[in-house]
């Protein structure tokens, strides 16, 4: 996933694979040095650090189109590989490797001269980026104690379901966030695999379309740190008007327009149409249903030329309309950022955040499936044995 949004900021701010700056506009350069580093011959590169307990993945992405792009000290790997096992991850074989991690997170960071915060994107259903991806997370916490982390986490579906013991391996994962991270984006793979059928008519999506859809969000989410707009939204800002309870930052995410990828649009989208799709379950990357739940807080970014005015009637009317989707409590919920740089094959685009009470429909899930095997102590061995 990580890899694929890196691909996609690089094609907006017109970055080659060789980090070289391709592009047209000064829009891409003018705040290119908050995910880049520019090095003495010119070159863009990422600040990003690749972390993985099996060198497998890493040699993946370095053989990938990026694989020039990144920084090679910021390849991080074990040998041995969790084996989809939590407690490796976070307490054996994530904790051997955890310390030349933060040695390089702390070079990272200390070449920054504003550090916001962090970024971390891991899977909560394995062992690597669930055990070790949530240690990472409390030793940032410790270090780095007031900056924001924020986590883009995909959350294992049944549907679609590599290992068995993924309901334990959440189950822990969801513990930690809930007391580390400053924001969660909730990315659910069966979500994802419903949008490629239903919505992009794909017949045989695989992981490559999916770490497309994410990537699409992920883009929309920092649209505001990497562009100019008109209404600026940062990450601390966004956990601000978000976030009513410290506990309750798990947030629900859609795009749109969804289109599949390397097709060419037909229509061009109005701004309700837009704001209409957002609300739209059927675009939602995370599997629950809004409908039975109500919204507390809400932000949409929308990038490309639109008028401030349409925004502001559309999210209007929502709350009005749509009154008894939000809490009562909190008078105006939705928060809207407008950005100019419209994404790469796209005239308009909105980006979708929701903190919604239905989100308890997806940690019952897991927390079902958990129990089940917990109380028959099914496959508990591999976690004691680990300690």
């Amino acid at each position: 996933v990580g890899g694929k949004f890196w691909e996609t900021i690089s094609n907006e701010h017109g970055i080659s694979p060789e980090g070289k700056y391709v592009g047209t506009s000064d829009n891409q350069l003018e705040r290119i040095n908050v995910y880049y580093n520019e090095s003495s011959c010119k070159k863009y590169v990422p600040r990003a650090v690749l972390i993985d307990l099996e060198p497998g993945t890493m040699d993946a992405i370095r053989q990938g189109p990026y694989g020039e792009l990144f920084r090679p000290d910021n390849f991080v790997f074990g040998q041995s590989g969790a084996g989809n096992n939590w407690a490796k991850g976070h307490y054996t074989e994530g904790a051997e490797l955890i310390d030349s991690v933060m040695d390089v997170v702390r070079k990272e960071a200390e070449s920054s001269d504003c550090l916001q915060g962090f970024q971390i994107t891991h899977s909560l259903g394995g062992g690597t980026g669930a055990g070790m991806g949530t240690l990472l997370i409390s030793k940032i916490r410790e270090e780095f104690s007031d900056r924001m982390i924020c986590t883009f986490s995909v959350v294992p579906s049944p549907k679609v379901s590599d290992t068995v013991v993924e309901p334990y391996n959440a189950t822990l994962s969801i513990h930690q966030l809930v007391e580390n991270a400053d924001e969660t984006f909730c990315i659910d793979n069966e979500a994802l695999y419903d949008i490629c059928f239903k919505t992009l008519k794909l017949n045989n999506p695989g992981y490559g379309d999916l770490n497309h859809l994410v990537s699409l969000v992920m883009s929309g989410v920092t649209t505001c740190l990497r562009f100019p707009g008109q209404l600026n939204a940062d990450l601390r800002k966004l956990a601000v008007n978000m976030i009513p309870f410290p506990r309750l930052h798990f947030f629900v995410v859609s795009f749109t327009p969804l289109i599949a990828q390397g097709t060419q649009r037909f229509k061009t989208y109005s701004v309700s149409e837009l704001t209409q799709q957002m609300f739209d379950s059927r675009n939602m990357m995370t599997a629950c249903d809004p409908k039975k739940g109500r919204y507390l807080t809400v932000a949409a970014v929308f990038r490309g030329k639109i008028s401030m005015k349409d925004v502001d009637e559309q999210m209007s009317g929502i709350q009005t309309k749509g009154s008894n989707l939000f809490v009562e409590w909190i008078p105006s919920n939705v928060k809207t950022a407008v950005c100019d740089v419209a994404p790469t094959g796209f005239e308009m685009s909105g980006t979708f955040m929701g903190n919604t009470t239905a989100i308890q429909e997806l940690i019952k899930r897991i927390s079902e499936q958990f129990s089940l095997m917990f109380r028959k102590k099914a496959f508990l061995h591999w976690y004691t044995g680990e300690g």
